[in-house]
């Protein structure tokens, strides 16, 4: 049985002679798709120097940037105070302040209803709230950088099967076709010896 050879992929497409099952069916908008991810694969391919080496199973894509002196210290405001050691701490601290002026008694440095305490505290939460939120801020875009990543690696991922599925599809009928002719060549010899017996 001869065996089918596979066309060039500039052979498979719509204009292609035969029935039109056998044509190229992928969209033009798909294979521009495809072109634009495969172009962003490469480009992200090559290290940026403005970013930080992750592991070697880690995707380059997803690698996180340098951060600045803020952004490093707002993230370590955000991992101190969230956290229970600080909240140990700072309760024992407070605690031990209200007991110690409680004890001192007249002469306390913040009596009852112990208005400094409220300031410190005040002034605490006024300056972590801002560094809270823009380390979680930070953390929401490359969260976003991560989403966008595999979104791009999936419809990749996606066009790509659904080319080979092509390819595959085309590939079976060709063999279809070729073991057709085959069994049709077959059959007129048959016939033809048939005829020529007595």
């Amino acid at each position: 049985m001869p065996k089918a050879q596979t066309p060039p992929d500039s052979a498979l497409t719509a204009d292609s002679p035969g029935p039109a099952v056998f044509a190229w069916r992928s969209t033009e908008i798909d294979q521009a798709e495809l072109a634009r991810l495969r172009a962003h694969r490469r480009a992200h391919r090559a290290i940026a120097p403005n970013t930080v080496a992750l592991p070697a199973h880690a995707s380059v894509a997803t690698q996180a940037p340098l951060l600045t002196r803020g952004q490093r210290l707002a993230d370590g405001v955000a991992a101190t105070i969230g956290s229970w050691r600080f909240i140990v701490i700072q309760s024992t601290a407070i605690v031990l302040w209200i007991t110690g002026n409680v004890l001192v008694g007249a002469n306390s440095w913040d009596p009852y209803p112990f208005i400094l305490l409220n300031l410190l505290l005040s002034f605490q939460a006024a300056y972590t709230a801002p560094a809270i939120m823009m380390s979680q801020n930070r953390q929401s875009e490359l969260d976003r950088r991560h989403a966008q990543s595999d979104y791009e690696i999936n419809v990749k991922a996606e066009l790509e099967i659904e080319l080979l599925h092509e390819k595959i599809d085309i590939l079976k009928e060709q063999e279809l076709l070729a073991l057709t002719d085959a069994v049709r060549q077959l059959s007129a010899q048959l016939e033809t010896l048939s005829k020529r017996m007595p």
